[in-house]
């Protein structure tokens, strides 16, 4: 055999080695004995009870009166049927009104010393700010807004106003091009955007607003734009059309009442890549989604209060969505904000992030943890990452040999890694670890989360062998 072939078959081997949960950590599942028990009502004949348990820690403006209809012949599935809130009530005010000093989002822009840190006070007001400038310009419950922006807090801010008028949002990756920009904002009829001038990433000027135009040029459902200043570039403007957004917020009530919203009310709709064909529009309901998403938040990593929970993805993606913006605030924990790539100003940009912010739960990709791999671990080891609860993987499988240099390296061996599985169309985690419960191996996403499959968790437990 060669060298590389050698390389290749040692690389097919079976992945035998188990690593146990951490000795002593607690957790809101503390053992597997717990997890196959909460399991098997979260599937079984208890089913309606477990979810409507899990339920009572939303904030609802009416109870709702049946926990889920289903009718798979008719396609007709609701969840919490009858029932009412608001999302952005859940995520900003309940937590604004027993904790206005308790930091909800800490943005770090491209450049390490560009911190921003916002109270739940705070944004509560940007966010009512936003919502009246929407409504001052005509948008209203049901509409589509486009949203196309870098990761700067007033992102957060137009998802979160979205959702307390009842706007229907669809974020799109501020990397996608005009035609990419112009197909999602046609088939989504949507009457308003929200960009900024340009966008930065690793010292990369993005011109957003040049693309926008480009895309709003074939989009004549397009009535409004609202342009945040980023960069201070040199943009067009016109007149009648594009409005600048942080002047006008500022000239908004810091208040605005939240829409009331029924449970099968659409949240956002958010497109798929495009890899396999046409884009196709997703679209995400307002009960079903946010419970799905805090639920899976705060028990596959560990949330409390307290914590700073980094996410390093954008909210282009469902991830942003669900863990930047959506869970992380749902729970009432801090949620960090990456403008920046992994890599710039060196390979040593994230473990700095944790050693400046205690972070204390950090979630990427596979492709990322690969990349930093090649720089050495020399550029973890120059940083306190004690700080460091639970590490986690998403977007691809992550090979053994990613998996046990972010296990070894930069948890110290001592932080399990939840390797989540789950999709665009799910919103939330289908199969993963979790940090008290799980065995773990390189390269195995593991078990179903709660209500997910129906024979996997109990197979495993009968054959003794918890490895998937």
């Amino acid at each position: 055999m060669t060298d590389a072939a050698e390389k290749i078959a040692e690389k097919s081997l079976p992945v035998d080695e188990k690593y146990d949960p951490p000795p002593g950590y607690r957790c809101h599942v503390p053992n597997y004995e717990h997890y196959l028990s909460m399991y098997k009502r979260s599937i079984g004949p208890e089913r309606e009870r477990f979810w409507a348990e899990q339920a009572q820690t939303l904030r609802w403006k009416k109870q709702f009166h049946q926990v889920v209809h289903e009718d798979f012949s008719a396609g007709d599935i609701r969840w919490f049927v009858g029932g009412q809130m608001n999302v952005c009530d859940n995520c900003v005010d309940r937590w604004a009104e027993i904790a206005p000093d308790r930091v909800a989002i800490i943005h770090e822009g491209d450049e390490p010393t560009d911190v921003t840190r916002i109270t739940f006070g705070q944004l509560l007001q940007e966010t009512c700010r936003t919502a009246n400038m929407y409504k001052f310009y005509g948008a209203k419950k049901g509409d589509r807004i486009t949203i196309y922006m870098p990761m700067i807090p007033e992102a957060a801010y137009a998802m979160l106003a979205s959702a307390r008028l009842g706007l229907i949002h669809s974020v799109v990756f501020a990397g996608f091009s005009a035609s990419s920009l112009r197909d999602r904002i046609l088939d989504a009829a949507s009457p308003f955007i929200v960009t900024a001038d340009e966008g930065l990433r690793g010292k990369k000027v993005i011109a957003l607003k040049n693309i926008c135009d480009d895309a709003m040029a074939e989009c004549p459902c397009v009535k409004t734009c609202f342009v945040y200043k980023r960069t201070g570039g040199n943009i067009k403007m016109q007149e009648g059309r594009d409005v600048w957004a942080l002047e006008c917020a500022k000239s908004m009530r810091p208040y605005c009442p939240c829409e009331v919203m029924d449970s099968e009310d659409f949240l956002f709709m958010l497109y798929t890549s495009g890899s396999t064909g046409k884009p196709k529009g997703v679209a995400h309901c307002t009960a079903g989604y946010l419970l799905w998403t805090s639920f899976t938040q705060r028990v596959v990593f560990d949330v409390h209060v307290g914590d700073c929970f980094a996410s390093v993805a954008d909210i282009g993606w469902i991830t942003g969505h669900s863990y930047i913006v959506y869970g992380p605030l749902c729970n009432g924990a801090s949620t960090f904000m990456f403008e920046s790539v992994p890599t710039y100003p060196d390979p040593g940009r994230y473990w700095d992030m944790v050693q400046r912010h205690k972070i204390t739960q950090f979630y990427t990709a596979p492709t990322a943890i690969r990349t930093l791999m090649k720089s050495g671990p020399e550029w973890v080891k120059k940083y306190d990452c004690s700080s460091l609860r639970v590490l986690g993987s998403v977007g691809e499988p992550i090979n053994p040999e990613a998996w046990r240099w972010y296990y070894d390296v930069v948890g110290n061996k001592k932080c399990p890694i939840m390797d989540t599985f789950w999709q665009t169309e799910t919103g939330g985690f289908m199969m993963t670890p979790m940090p008290g419960s799980h065995m773990m191996k390189p390269g195995s996403c593991t078990l179903p989360f709660f209500w997910c499959g129906s024979e996997s968790a109990r197979s495993y437990h009968r054959k003794g062998d918890r490895r998937q």
